[in-house]
């Protein structure tokens, strides 16, 4: 069995999907995507496809990934990463169907029978968190995850504070104590907003504060932990078990996020959560993407038993028009009860693509985040 043909399908919200054939007919698909930058992506994936895997055995999938990595001499970054990781989830959804296994029984089987999941609430700039708290617990979901603010000027008013306190506050007395509440930072903040947002939230009780900073300064990550009792949580944007490396290292997070459509695909993220697990270090993997991407998270949630919890898209603010079940031939996989999902049992990435909905959605898609401004005219942080 060889590798044989591939193809690329930009479709909306804002995700790229990878289908990749095999002599034998074996089909396996993917998510390599940089939100916004997809026709850089697909430039990138057909690079690695055309140089490196048509032809090849598909199975050999350590090998293949060392090759896309090390083969090109530059390294790492989000464009590259992203390309790998979407090839690398298509050969695991291949050879998972070769061997009639899901993914999970191929990396050591399950640690557990179903992963938890969270919901996000509110949108970029949030706004009547409250209402939309109360309902999505009311569905269901026992964890949600909230924007803390808007863009913030490096040193900003303590009205911007006590606007992100009130969110917060408005969100704890919708759902009470029981629910798990992730604040967002979104690396809008700088390093003393940081200090002073994280104090003023903590009596709240956030579940965790995520990208607290830019991963440019994840240098601060250690004295930023050590200046709260909330949780520290960070990944989106680090690509490889090397950005790991450090804020490992130097004690500086409780839980990462690494995304497994940025950070180098299965291959990668599992490696990535077994570091962790030597450090005590949860893992609670970012997808605001599609069911691909969602259904590769999860294969690797079932067999890493330092897996928290799996942010999930659906309804999320950037799914307009498409979202995550609409690609999916039976959408009943990912139905979401009392807060969890369970792990799919079908052979491979455990989910079958609605290729003809696909196909019908292709190239209707031009996504890219907002360029802010603060209100000087100088670039805000997204």
């Amino acid at each position: 069995m060889y590798i044989t043909d591939y193809e690329l399908f930009e479709v909306p919200p804002r995700w790229l999907f990878l289908k990749l054939t095999t002599s034998d007919g074996t089909v396996g698909w993917g998510e390599p995507i940089v939100e916004g930058r997809s026709h850089t992506v697909v430039a990138a994936v057909e690079e690695l496809l055309d140089n490196y895997l048509l032809g090849e055995d598909p199975t050999r999938i350590e090998d293949h990934w060392q090759s896309m990595y090390r083969g090109g001499f530059y390294r790492g970054g989000p464009v590259l990463m992203s390309a790998i990781a979407g090839v690398d989830q298509a050969l695991w959804d291949i050879k998972g169907k070769q061997f009639g296994a899901p993914v999970h029984e191929l990396l050591g089987g399950r640690a557990r029978n179903r992963i938890r999941v969270y919901q996000w609430i509110g949108g970029d700039r949030p706004a009547d968190v409250g209402d939309a708290a109360l309902e999505k617990v009311d569905a269901g979901f026992s964890a949600l995850k909230m924007n803390a603010t808007a863009e913030l000027r490096p040193i900003d008013t303590p009205a911007t504070v006590n606007d992100a306190v009130d969110r917060i506050a408005a969100v704890r007395e919708s759902v009470g104590d029981e629910v798990d509440i992730g604040v967002d930072f979104h690396g809008r903040v700088s390093k003393p907003m940081v200090r002073r947002l994280a104090a003023a939230l903590e009596p709240y009780d956030p579940m965790f504060i995520e990208e607290p900073v830019l991963p440019e300064h994840n240098d601060s990550l250690a004295g930023i932990r050590q200046s709260t009792t909330i949780p520290i949580a960070t990944g989106e944007r680090m690509y490889s078990r090397w950005d790991f490396k450090e804020v490992l290292e130097t004690d500086a997070v409780d839980l990462i996020q690494p995304d497994v459509s940025h950070a180098g695909g299965i291959t990668e993220m599992k490696k990535i959560a077994s570091m962790a697990e030597a450090y005590d270090v949860s893992v609670a993997p970012h997808c605001p993407l599609g069911p691909i991407a969602l259904a590769s998270c999860i294969q690797v949630d079932a067999c890493t038993p330092n897996a928290l919890i799996q942010e999930q898209s659906l309804d999320i603010h950037y799914n307009e028009t498409s979202d995550v079940l609409d690609y999916l031939a039976d959408p009943a996989l990912f139905e979401y009860r009392d807060g969890f999902v369970d792990i799919p049992g079908g052979d491979g990435l455990g989910i079958e693509i609605d290729e003809e909905h696909v196909r019908e959605q292709r190239g209707n898609v031009d996504w890219h985040n907002p360029v802010w401004r603060h209100d000087d005219g100088s670039v805000a942080e997204w």
